[in-house]
């Protein structure tokens, strides 16, 4: 998996690009990323005037650790080109991530790559600091995950977006994110989640799934955190801040989980500087592929604002 897959997406929350009382807001909210949203929830009209708004955001500050992303309109628009531009330009050096919606196959992605290397050239930004989010909401989309998420080393997560994907395969539900009326086969979901998710670990990326937006519904939002959760995911969209705390809590660990895996990566750290590639712990074998997995929960585990309650004890010689 590559550094930038570590960085905690437990929560990540929507934010209206053209609400300047909700852009100020989420900087209290305690979800581990914000994307200022340029494309579904702002109204064609204000798209031009929101990507201001949205620059002047970043640059303010005032979000803390918090991953800052924002979301464009889709390649096939009239407005993605300015909104990259124009945003990149005025506060790239404020921007983490830019979230692409509506990604149908790897062409979305190297477009996206390209535009963002020329406007970090033109501007004296580093080179390729900037990331990658490609949102994947059809059928299109989803039999090129594959693809997509080897397009770009500026990829950092896939994202599965179930409001169009519900729409793409006829879906008979108008709540995003729940399953659709009278199926009886189980999750209506798993297939595309899995999908995401295999195509993303096998790029070294993170897999994140989209939101729940019955805001009211939050044993229906429970359930769903933790059913994507316990598959894999790092992490999932919500569009309200009283959602972030239920999500938070289902994507991070619990602490003898966190503490593990803090040993393990200090064991590894050990082993490693005395040329070994797997060793024992506690009569576990640990490797590599333990070393990454460690990194994952570790990261989730301090994102969550854990402790350490114990340490790696090397062995005594003898």
């Amino acid at each position: 998996m590559s550094a930038r897959a570590f960085r905690s997406r437990r929560t990540t929350l929507a934010v209206p690009g053209s609400n300047p009382r909700f852009l100020q807001k989420a900087r209290d909210v305690p979800a581990d990323e914000v994307f200022l949203d340029l494309e579904d929830a702002v109204a064609p009209s204000a798209k031009a005037g929101s990507r201001q708004l949205v620059a002047d955001a970043l640059k303010e500050g005032g979000w803390g650790a918090k991953v800052r992303a924002v979301r464009v309109n889709g390649t096939s628009t009239g407005w993605a080109y300015r909104d990259v531009v124009e945003v990149v330009e005025r506060a790239g050096e404020c921007l983490d991530a830019v979230v692409l919606p509506k990604v149908s196959g790897p062409r979305d992605i190297t477009w996206l790559d390209l535009l963002l290397g020329q406007v970090e050239l033109a501007t004296g930004l580093p080179p390729g600091r900037i990331a990658i989010e490609a949102q994947i909401e059809d059928a299109a989309g989803l039999a090129s995950a594959d693809d997509i998420a080897a397009a770009s080393p500026r990829l950092e997560a896939l994202v599965f977006g179930p409001a169009d994907f519900m729409a793409s395969l006829g879906m008979r539900s108008l709540t995003v994110g729940a399953q659709p009326g009278g199926y009886t086969g189980g999750d209506a979901f798993h297939y595309a989640h899995m999908r995401i998710l295999v195509a993303a670990r096998a790029n070294g990326l993170q897999a994140i799934d989209g939101p729940y937006a019955a805001i009211q519904d939050v044993a229906g939002l429970q359930r769903n955190a933790a059913s994507v959760a316990a598959v894999g995911y790092d992490g999932k969209w919500v569009v309200h801040p009283i959602q972030v705390d239920v999500v938070n809590r289902e994507f991070s660990p619990g602490q003898a989980e966190y503490d593990r895996a803090e040993v393990l990566l200090e064991a590894s750290d050990y082993y490693s500087g005395r040329g070994l590639g797997a060793a024992m712990l506690d009569g576990e074998m640990i490797d590599e592929a333990s070393r990454k997995m460690a990194m994952v929960a570790a990261a989730r585990g301090r994102a969550a604002g854990l402790s350490r309650t114990t340490r790696f004890e090397p062995p005594v010689p003898g």
